[in-house]
């Protein structure tokens, strides 16, 4: 997900995605242990977007101020 389709997003709708992608992290990682992964790069793109989505969320705090 690009950031500027995050950014169009707001404050609640944000967290809810942080919430998504933060399960679905935990699936690819379960998933890594237990069974062959498909995707192999796909923990890396969870994790990058998870960082924009939090990178997104301390900026609008920062601007709160």
């Amino acid at each position: 997900m690009k950031a500027a389709q995050l950014r169009e997003l707001r404050d609640d709708e944000l967290t809810e995605k942080l919430d998504e992608l933060q399960k679905r992290l935990f699936e690819l990682r379960v998933q890594s242990v237990t069974e062959k992964m498909e995707d192999t790069c796909a923990k890396r793109n969870v994790r990058r977007d998870i960082a924009r989505v939090r990178t997104i969320i301390k900026e609008r705090q920062r601007k709160g101020r």
